[in-house]
């Protein structure tokens, strides 16, 4: 049974369903596994012929053997992850695990529609309606949004900040309506990320509502994640005696999923933790101080995190040593400028069209082999479709990404958004005016 405690401090020991239904924990950490289940050696050899379904599901069989009943698992992977997940070959040994075919072309489908399901079936049998709140900074927002249209018993809160994410994002996540609401912030990601965790920190709001939150704070978006690691290992089949991940990292919890995957004994060389000029993290595994700033804002724009909140979970998974980090984890930070090079070259080179993030991943990928030997193969993580950035696109390129059906249409429906301050009193008003 998964058993989890806080990165704040000693504190109580809670179960996987009040993790996922708390959100953060009681004195305002994020809860980290007291010990991580193993992935034996048997099992690992076992998965290669297996499809990414079949492995989520042996994989989380390991993760949730007490707490999710089997069957019940098989039924939240079947209706939630039930897109294609695939591995494509860029170069030799050089890979793309394409994580975007899900229903709003992210990879944050795969946590938040686990999670949906997830906190519904802890839920149930309670009559009383829980407020999800999410900060986003384009994707989580729409991939929350569709994970939890309509799930009974569920109002979620979206705050995204104004005028800093793309068109496609704004209405992936701004055209829902029913139990989904979105708030435009007039501040950054950081500040939209603020106001939730003060939201926990309210005890008088706390008290009023159900409160938990679907962001990656919640470890239950990013258990999940772990499954497509594993997939991807296993989907290089001989080749993957030694791999590397790069990871386009901004709020950090796909490469906290990685390092997870890895502690569970996926035999994973390194993690590249791969950002735009946002770059606390690879900084501080330079030189060992962690400094928070204001973010910057870029044309990778999921990755503008001046405090990632996922670095304490990260912390803890390496025994808050600094050094024990630095040989699980390389950092690499890019300009705006070297991302659209990096686009234009992959396309004109190999005829593949990465999108602002997945380009950042090449880039690390790259640094990582100019710097380190370079274990064979390295697997780039693609987080989202190209088509939700075609303006960086077609700068970068000269083409028109093909627009899928599912952006096609949202693109015509009517934005619902409320517009507010950057101001915790008039969030908090806000909240307390929603009708229970």
């Amino acid at each position: 049974m998964l058993k989890f405690y806080s990165t704040t401090g000693p504190g109580p020991v809670v179960s996987l369903s009040d993790a996922v239904l708390n959100g953060l924990a009681e004195d305002g950490g994020l809860y980290v596994p007291v010990q991580v289940p193993s992935l034996s050696a048997d099992l690992l050899s076992s998965l290669g012929t297996l499809s990414f379904q079949e492995i989520a599901y042996e994989v989380g069989r390991t993760l949730f053997d007490e707490d999710i009943p089997s069957m019940v698992l098989a039924t939240i992977i079947k209706e939630a992850l039930y897109f294609p997940v695939p591995l494509v070959r860029l170069a030799e040994c050089t890979y793309i695990l394409e994580l975007f075919h899900g229903p709003t072309l992210s990879f944050k489908d795969f946590g938040a529609r686990f999670l949906a399901r997830l906190m519904s079936y802890f839920s149930r049998g309670t009559d009383c309606e829980r407020t999800v709140l999410v900060a986003t900074s384009g994707d989580t927002g729409s991939a929350v949004a569709s994970g939890f249209f309509n799930v009974p018993g569920i109002r979620v809160v979206i705050l995204y900040p104004s005028g800093q994410v793309s068109q496609v994002q704004e209405k992936q996540l701004t055209t829902y309506g029913g139990n989904i609401i979105a708030l435009e912030v007039q501040g950054s990601f950081d500040d939209c990320q603020r106001l939730v965790k003060l939201s926990f920190a309210d005890a008088e709001l706390r008290s009023q509502r159900l409160l938990t939150t679907a962001n990656s704070i919640n470890v239950a978006r990013l258990l999940p994640q772990s499954f497509y690691y594993v997939h991807g290992y296993t989907g290089l089949g001989t080749k993957s005696a030694e791999v590397v991940f790069s990871v386009p990292s901004g709020n950090f919890g796909n490469l906290t999923a990685g390092l997870l995957a890895k502690r569970m004994g996926l035999p994973v060389t390194r993690l590249i933790a791969a950002t735009n000029v946002n770059d606390v993290v690879p900084r501080y595994l330079k030189t060992g101080n962690f400094q928070p700033r204001l973010s910057q804002r870029t044309c990778s724009n999921a990755m503008d995190v001046g405090n990632p909140s996922n670095f304490l979970r990260l912390l803890e998974l390496c025994q808050l040593d600094h050094q024990r980090m630095r040989e699980d984890i390389w950092g690499s930070s890019h300009s705006d400028l070297q991302t659209e090079q990096a686009i234009r070259r992959a396309h004109e080179q190999h005829g593949y069209l990465f999108d602002p993030h997945g380009a950042v991943g090449l880039l690390g990928l790259e640094d990582y082999g100019r710097k380190q030997s370079l274990p064979r193969p390295g697997v780039i993580l693609a987080t989202a479709h190209p088509s939700k950035f075609p303006e960086i696109i077609e700068r970068a390129t000269g083409l028109t990404p093909h627009l899928p059906s599912q952006l096609a249409e949202v693109l015509r429906k009517e934005k619902k958004a409320t517009l507010l301050p950057n101001d915790f009193r008039q969030f908090q008003d806000y909240l307390h005016s929603l009708k229970n």
